[in-house]
């Protein structure tokens, strides 16, 4: 297979880049206009300015939790981190790494039996990206695991 992607140094940090710059630009940006005009307009009190200035913190807050999606490849295996949560495995666990065309993100099938979503690479506004993400890391998976005892990825359902 000619277009295998040349494996990085590892650690590596896969993320949506331009997705990031977009929610943590509107999130400054919200929280810039609301402050202003909870501070421009005078015929708010101190509470409702208060509340205008702690709404825009809330709404910058959510824009941050989903731009916090990453996943890092390192030497002893990779770290995916999701909106809400963050997980280890280790290079074992990691049976096969999906995506397919119309997935949000990419799949990783795990050798407990599970799928976990990785949120830090998505094809939304960068999809070449993405695939090259996706490429590169199930490069990394299957060099990382190859010659393992035990380890039977045809056993795997694909």
């Amino acid at each position: 297979m000619s277009d295998l992607p040349v494996l990085p140094s590892l650690p590596v940090t896969f993320r949506p880049s331009r997705t990031r710059a977009v929610l943590l630009g509107a999130g400054a940006a919200i929280l810039v206009v609301i402050t202003a005009v909870a501070l421009l307009l005078e015929q708010l009190g101190p509470g409702e300015r208060l509340s205008f200035i702690l709404t825009a913190l809330l709404l910058f807050g959510v824009l941050l939790l989903l731009s916090r999606p990453k996943v890092v490849a390192e030497e002893t295996g990779v770290t995916v981190v999701n909106i809400a949560g963050r997980r280890r495995l280790d290079w074992a666990e990691i049976l096969r790494v999906n995506l397919r065309p119309g997935d949000p993100w990419v799949f990783l099938d795990l050798s407990d039996g599970t799928s976990l979503p990785v949120l830090g690479i998505q094809p939304g506004i960068a999809k070449q990206r993405a695939i090259e993400d996706a490429r590169t890391l199930r490069a990394l998976a299957e060099a990382r695991s190859a010659g393992e005892p035990g380890r039977h990825r045809d056993e795997h359902p694909g």
